[in-house]
Parts: structure tokens; C-alpha cells; sequence
């Protein structure tokens, strides 16, 4: 196996400054603490929904032919102070934003009750749809995906097998969710539309990473086992005011 990079700590926002970090820079890092702050809620809370990355069905969709990545995927609309359930829904990203997966209608198992009707999941929900009304007001159409990436002995696991890429949205949130027994995961952002970027690795649970989707560019690197087997667990966010990406 090759040699992953040293692990760098990503430097976290504070909390005071994360409209600015947003408006400025087009991306900013809250640690757990700051999360829990944000959304009003408590550690103990958030980890009530942990238990429902696994048993997680396997994406049947990827075009690398791997099984390493197992995925969920909900629709909501936050408007008027409340949050929604949309109708199950595939999930559809143009070429221009997803060059490996665009233009595939992909329909993927909905997320369990055990995780929508939790009162942290509609505080979570709700603050990251106030975020987003902070780039572009209005109603709030957010998708949530729970990712599993598992990486077996001798091989690795793609987070973004995509590679470097915008999501086509306003807002996107990456809640790391756990870690076990892998090295790798780097996470890279790029200007959009410049060449300044910075790399880190999100370790912390429940750690989140903002961005401005037409600011920067995201990726993560392969992920590879310890031993005999790990998983990288995340809960992606996206929002987009007043329609859904569609074909």
C-alpha cells in the first residue's frame, strides 16, 4: 500500500465568525463543541443517531464497479420556520457538476425514522437551512445523504470517487460521523475560480465542514484499512433555494 500523507488538523471557525468565513473565504470547519452550539443541541443528542450507518445498503450505482460505499438519501423543504418532508425522490446532478455520475437518475433508500423524527435531526436541518438563507433566501430544498465508506484489507474505499467537484447547490454541510481503523480520508478545497486551497482531515465526530458551493471545490482522498477492515461514516447536506436539482 502507498503511504497516506500526515494527518492535519483543520484550524475550526469560531462560531461568531462563520457568516463572514462563509462570505469571505467560501468554506469554514466548526469542531463538535461549536456544532452542538449552532444547532442547540447536545453531543449525547447527535449520537442517537449513530447506530443507523449500519446495515446500510450498498450503492448499486457507482460506475468503478465497487461495492466500497454504502448510501442513504431523504428530501426536505424548510420555509416559514418549518421543516418538511419532500416526496421520495431520486437524486440527479448534472454532468457539468458530477463529470463520473451526472445525468443518472439514481434512486436510493430513504432514511430511517429512527434518525428524521429525532428532535436533534429537525434542530440540525433547521439551523444549516437558516445558513444557507444566509447566501440565497428562500425556501430551502435540502437533500441529506448518510455515506458509508468501507476500505477491506488490500484495497481502499472512494469518498468522492467523482473527484474535485461543486454539487450544483448553495450550501453544503460534511458531518464527519466516525472514523474506525482507517488512514487516509484527506479532505481538499479549492477556490472556484483561483488556485488557493487548503487540506486537512476531519477526525472529530461530529465535526462539520461548510461550503459555499460557488465558491470551492471539495474533495476527499481514497481512504485504506489499518488492518483488516475500517469505515469512514459521514451525513452530507446539501441546500438549494426554492427547486431541487432535477433532470
Amino acid at each position: 500500500m502507498t503511504t497516506a500523507p500526515p494527518e492535519i488538523s483543520p484550524k475550526p471557525t469560531l462560531l461568531a465568525e462563520l457568516a463572514k468565513q462563509l462570505r469571505t473565504r467560501g468554506y469554514a470547519i466548526l469542531n463538535s463543541a461549536s456544532v452542538c452550539e449552532w444547532a442547540s443541541c447536545s453531543i449525547d443528542e447527535l449520537n442517537q443517531m449513530k447506530t443507523s450507518w449500519n446495515e446500510m445498503p450498498v450503492d448499486q450505482y457507482l460506475k468503478d464497479g465497487g461495492k466500497y460505499r454504502k448510501r442513504r438519501h431523504s428530501s426536505f423543504k424548510f420555509g416559514n420556520e418549518t421543516l418538511n418532508f419532500a416526496p421520495h425522490r431520486a437524486h440527479w446532478q448534472p454532468l457539468t457538476y458530477n463529470a463520473l455520475h451526472g445525468g443518472m437518475t439514481r434512486w436510493f433508500e430513504p432514511m430511517p425514522a429512527s434518525i428524521t423524527a429525532l428532535p436533534a435531526w429537525q434542530k440540525l436541518l433547521a439551523v444549516f437551512a437558516k445558513t444557507a438563507n444566509q447566501l440565497n433566501a428562500g425556501t430551502q430544498c435540502i437533500e441529506a445523504h448518510q455515506f458509508r465508506i468501507e476500505a477491506l484489507e488490500g484495497g481502499i474505499g472512494r469518498p468522492t470517487p467523482e473527484g474535485a467537484h461543486r454539487d450544483g447547490v448553495d450550501l453544503v454541510g460534511v458531518f464527519m460521523v466516525s472514523r474506525r481503523n482507517i488512514k487516509g480520508g484527506e479532505t481538499r478545497v479549492f477556490e472556484a475560480s483561483g488556485s488557493s486551497g487548503e487540506r486537512f482531515t476531519l477526525q472529530e465526530p461530529w465535526s462539520l465542514l461548510l461550503l459555499d458551493d460557488a465558491k470551492v471545490v471539495h474533495e476527499t482522498t481514497p481512504i485504506q484499512p489499518l488492518t483488516t477492515s475500517g469505515h469512514r461514516d459521514t451525513l452530507v447536506l446539501t441546500a438549494k433555494q426554492g427547486r431541487f436539482l432535477e433532470p
